[in-house]
């Protein structure tokens, strides 16, 4: 029989985009663990930048969540290993609670996880009930047990936003404007948190300007330990290199669990710092910002060499998104500055002023079925023929492709590896 953990938990979700999810729900992990909880961090829906904030907010790691790429499934089991040893789940949603498909309603109808909306109240006032009875009457499957009002302005403020609310709607928390507290972002979001000096200052600050409503309860959920699928140790003591550092950090947890857990002994080193490759039977080069590190990359020959070097034994490479670029023959920046990189991939990358693509892919590869997601806003310009070409389930029309050549796969494609733990032996086998 199934066991079933009990844990509070909330999905943290929003009418739109940039109304501080991440913000919040950093607080409030920072907050509750201040108090001595033990807490655990979701993300839904594929992201890098976010969960590395939440991650150092929490103290623990932090898994996506998703319908699609994830699977209902997994989902389950992730949330159920966490509610055996947490005292409270907080799920960060993505865009709008009802935008995309599946979405964070979705997900939160399915598992039966309550709603705290988030909404931006700096630039109204009784508007910011209507607004918030909306969302919680726009679906019956969906259940909306609170309310954080972001951004507020005073005192006086504050009262105006919670005081339109329904009786039915209660306000959960606010948390007043700081701009010394607030976290940076770029083109692709925040900024990651490596690169925020501050950022443990910004946290605490925020966890002691938050204020909660006294007479809050944290919604609890059930959740049922899902049967596990056991792995075969089809990369037992394969040793595998992977990139991680400020220009290569957008690796998923559930990848490199993954990889553990059919048996892969994980090194990693930093293309930025390292002259060397560690000794290893593959590498793995994952997304990230190259474009910002021309100079330290196009410097370091003697890495670029040694991933060549790599390359020319015959060695299994998998390079996604930044870490195909870095594999590419230059990158051109966004102010028109070119670097060479490593050439093992004909073709030049250019940076855009606008992302290039964005939508969550499924590609068929060596009779395997991958799912993931891509974001970039770059254009790789090769003569290169793609080996395949992605869907996506939303109609999108972003096809990216696939490169092969010898045992190096490329994309840009961020590859969710636990949706198909077959192919990716295959990929990294030596």
């Amino acid at each position: 029989m199934n066991q079933t953990h009990q844990c509070a938990a909330f999905v943290i979700a929003a009418p739109a985009s940039g109304q501080g999810k991440t913000t919040v729900t950093a607080t409030l992990a920072r907050y509750y663990r201040k108090q001595g909880k033990r807490v655990r961090v979701f993300k839904v829906g594929p992201d890098f930048l976010d969960p590395m904030i939440l991650q150092h907010a929490s103290g623990n790691p932090v898994y996506q969540l998703d319908l699609w790429m994830v699977g209902e499934h997994q989902s389950r089991q992730l949330l159920a290993d966490a509610a055996a040893n947490a005292d409270l789940i907080l799920i960060e949603g993505v865009m709008g609670l009802f935008d995309g498909t599946p979405s964070t309603a979705d997900l939160s109808a399915t598992l039966n996880i309550p709603v705290i909306a988030v909404i931006d109240g700096s630039a109204m006032a009784q508007t910011f009930g209507a607004l918030a009875y909306g969302l919680a009457h726009y679906r019956d499957d969906v259940v909306v047990a609170g309310v954080v009002a972001n951004r507020t302005a005073s005192q006086r403020h504050q009262a105006m936003l919670t005081d339109s609310l329904s009786d039915s709607l209660p306000w959960f928390a606010v948390l007043p404007r700081n701009a010394d507290a607030a976290l940076p972002s770029r083109h692709l979001g925040l900024v990651q948190a490596e690169e925020i000096a501050d950022l443990e200052q910004r946290l605490t600050l925020l966890a002691d300007h938050l204020v909660l409503n006294p007479d809050a309860i944290l919604p609890v959920s059930d959740f049922i330990a899902e049967e596990k699928i056991a792995l075969p140790r089809s990369l037992d003591k394969v040793k595998i290199a992977i990139a991680k550092d400020a220009a290569f950090s957008f690796i998923y947890q559930a990848n490199l669990d993954l990889l553990q857990a059919m048996g892969a002994e994980l090194t990693f080193f930093s293309p930025l710092n390292d002259q060397t490759l560690p000794e290893a039977d593959c590498v793995y080069l994952p997304g990230g910002y190259p474009e910002l590190y021309l100079n330290s990359l196009s410097k370091n020959t003697s890495m670029m060499n040694a991933i060549k070097q790599h390359y020319d034994a015959n060695k299994p490479i998998l390079a996604e998104c930044g870490g195909m670029l870095y594999l590419t023959e230059s990158i051109t920046d966004k102010q028109g500055e070119q670097a060479n990189m490593l050439g093992l991939i004909a073709g030049k990358t250019v940076m855009q002023s606008r992302f290039s693509a964005l939508a969550l892919q499924e590609v068929s590869l060596n009779n395997h079925l991958i799912r993931g997601h891509t974001y970039h806003h770059s254009i790789l310009e090769t003569i290169t023929d793609p080996v395949a070409l992605a869907t996506n389930p939303n109609g999108n029309h972003t096809h990216e492709a696939v490169y092969q050549q010898n045992r190096l796969t490329a994309s840009y494609i961020h590859f969710y590896f636990p949706s198909n733990p077959s192919l990716i032996a295959e990929l990294l086998s030596p």
